[in-house]
Parts: C-alpha cells; sequence; structure tokens
C-alpha cells in the first residue's frame, strides 16, 4: 500500500516536510496547499502535486488523501494550526501537525478531541524524540540501566532575534524540551519558572524552570533565544541510582557514565545521523510506517495528547512567572 499525502502550509517547514515525502518510497505527495497562491503552485510544479489555495477547496476537490501535513505558522508558530487541523480531522484524515500543537490550549484541547471521538491518528513534529540516540538512551532507561530515576537536566537554546510577543521563546522552542524531558521522565506535577529579558530585548529570551514529576523525579531546563552559535543546541542528561547518560545536540553524541565505575561509554552518530536537520526524515518515517501498520489513533507516538501536555507545562511556566508561585500543571483527560 502507498500512503496519498498532502502538505498544508507551504513555507520553510513545509517544504521540509514535502521533500522528505517525495523521498520516501512507501509514499505518493499528491496535494500542496497554501493560502498564498505563488506558493502552492510553486510546490505543486516542485514535487509533481497538485495545487490547492485552501483546506476546504482542496477536500471538495474529491482528492484522496490518506494523511496530511499541517505546517502553517501564525502567531507564536502555532496561531495557524487550528483551523486547518480542524478542517482535516473532521474529514477523516489523519494529521501530523508542526509544533506547537497551538499557542491557544483550549484549541488544543479540541483538536485532540475530535480526533480520539473520531479515532483518527494525530501526532506532532516533536522531533527530539526521533533520533536513534534518544531511542537508545530510552531503552537504558527502560531496561534500568540507570537505576531508579532521580534527576533529569534540560539545555535547550539557539540565537532567535524574533520579537513577537513576550512568550514567543517558551510557546515556540519549548515545547520540544518538554517532550524530551517527559519522554524521558513521565508527566510533569509542578513548575517554578524564572525568566530574563535579554540585553535590548522586549521578549522573556531567557528561562529557568524547575519541575517535579509526577513520579518523583526532579529537573531543570534552561532555554534561551539568546545563544550563540558556538553554545551547541541542546544537552539533556538523565541521573539515576546507578548511572546517568547525557545526550548531545539531540543526535549528535550519547554517553554513558556507571555510577560505581570510572569508565564510561561514548556513541557518535548513532544510525548515521549527523545532524538535527535530519530528524525530520526519521519522525516522519515513523509516522508514516504507523500509520502503514494500523497503529491505533491512540498509540501513536509523539500524538496530540503528548504535544497538549507539554503545552500545558509551558503555561504553568508563564503563571509561575508572572505569579511569584509554584503551579501545578493541568491535568486532561479525554
Amino acid at each position: 500500500m502507498t500512503l496519498k499525502v498532502g502538505v498544508v502550509g507551504m513555507g520553510n517547514i513545509g517544504n521540509i516536510h514535502a521533500q522528505v515525502y517525495k523521498e520516501n518510497p512507501k509514499v505518493e505527495l499528491v496535494a500542496v496547499c497554501d493560502i498564498i497562491k505563488e506558493r502552492a503552485d510553486r510546490a505543486a510544479e516542485r514535487y509533481g502535486a497538485k495545487a490547492f489555495y485552501s483546506v476546504k477547496e482542496m477536500l471538495a476537490s474529491g482528492i484522496h488523501l490518506d494523511a496530511c501535513s499541517v505546517t502553517t505558522a501564525g502567531k507564536e508558530n502555532g496561531g495557524d494550526h487550528f483551523v486547518p487541523t480542524m478542517e482535516l480531522l473532521e474529514a477523516g484524515i489523519a494529521v501530523l501537525g508542526e509544533k506547537p500543537i497551538s499557542n491557544n490550549i483550549e484549541e488544543a484541547k479540541q483538536m485532540v478531541a475530535l480526533a480520539r471521538k473520531k479515532k483518527i491518528p494525530y501526532a506532532i513534529n516533536l522531533n527530539h524524540r526521533f533520533t536513534p540516540a534518544a531511542r537508545r538512551a530510552k531503552q537504558w532507561v527502560e531496561e534500568g540501566r540507570l537505576g531508579s530515576i532521580n534527576m533529569i537536566n534540560m539545555r535547550l537554546w539557539i540565537n532567535n532575534p524574533n520579537e513577537s510577543s513576550p512568550w514567543f521563546h517558551l510557546r515556540a522552542l519549548h515545547p520540544h524540551s518538554f517532550d524530551v524531558m517527559r519522554y524521558f521522565c513521565g508527566d510533569v506535577k509542578r513548575v517554578v519558572a524564572f525568566m530574563k529579558k535579554g540585553e535590548g530585548r522586549t521578549i522573556w529570551s531567557n528561562t529557568q524552570v524547575l519541575l517535579e514529576f509526577k513520579n518523583g523525579v526532579i529537573g531543570n531546563l534552561t532555554g534561551s533565544y539568546d545563544a550563540g552559535g558556538a553554545y551547541g543546541l541542546e544537552r539533556c542528561e538523565v541521573v539515576g541510582s546507578k548511572g546517568r547518560f547525557v545526550l548531545e545536540d539531540a543526535c549528535e553524541h550519547l554517553y554513558f557514565y556507571n555510577r560505581f565505575s570510572i569508565e564510561y561509554e561514548s556513541y557518535h552518530y548513532l544510525g548515521g545521523m549527523r545532524s538535527f536537520s535530519e530528524t525530520f526524515k526519521d519522525r516522519i518515517g515513523v509516522w508514516i510506517d504507523q500509520l502503514l501498520a494500523g497503529v491505533s489513533y491512540d498509540q501513536i507516538d509523539a500524538s496530540g495528547l503528548d504535544g497538549l501536555k507539554a503545552q500545558l507545562i509551558i503555561e504553568a511556566a508563564i503563571k509561575s512567572w508572572e505569579t511569584g508561585s509554584i503551579v501545578e500543571v493541568e491535568e486532561v483527560e479525554f
């Protein structure tokens, strides 16, 4: 079986999705959609797909779609996800959305609720967990190689001068951070956050967030939009009673340290993945394989619910900073 897919939103990220689909032999990219006609037409010519200028037009055309990526952006990179996602889900089409799931929690809840009501696969491109190195580290956690997990330290920082909203840094970047932390340590119970505006900035471009997980693990996130290119992208450290691992730059370097030995293990470019840009192929490939395998809507990796839970941590961190208090993360049930 070959999946027939489309991409809605033909900006930079949409073109990355389209190129990955185009190169995958299990997929036929049949539709590209953008409200900017020139973008849609240019993408249609590039990928050999049919151009559409709205989701409603695409659905009314009768074209067969098994799945769609929604890569629109909007405010805080998530403001324009709601309408196209709801239209596609209502039509019974599986959706892979970009992160953040939404900058509006109520809209995020509605998307997750609709997908679960209709039993349609709905996932988010939380691609930092989709690397061979992250999967190896997750295996160590599940096998008990680290022992009982005590703490997690996460750092994600880049140089981004965007000043579009006070919370752009938190809402646009750190769905990745909190998803990785949840991937290794489970759901978060409560947070306390501290923030600082960088020199000459109007947004909260630097943050430290302390977390307590439901299982008792404690954690810390360091995040910034004021980092230099030589700082590295990302670092995740998980510490247990028997050992710890350090994962550098999402996929590039992985280290295991035994608590009771001076020896350590190091792995570099596991699976041949050399840089963060290659994570899209891995993540979208898992999405395709799960759809073809008929994986249940409620077992999809990095689901809409995972995206919502990451966003709820962010909203709790914002509330913590605004109120100067420890804030419980909202629990959701569907």
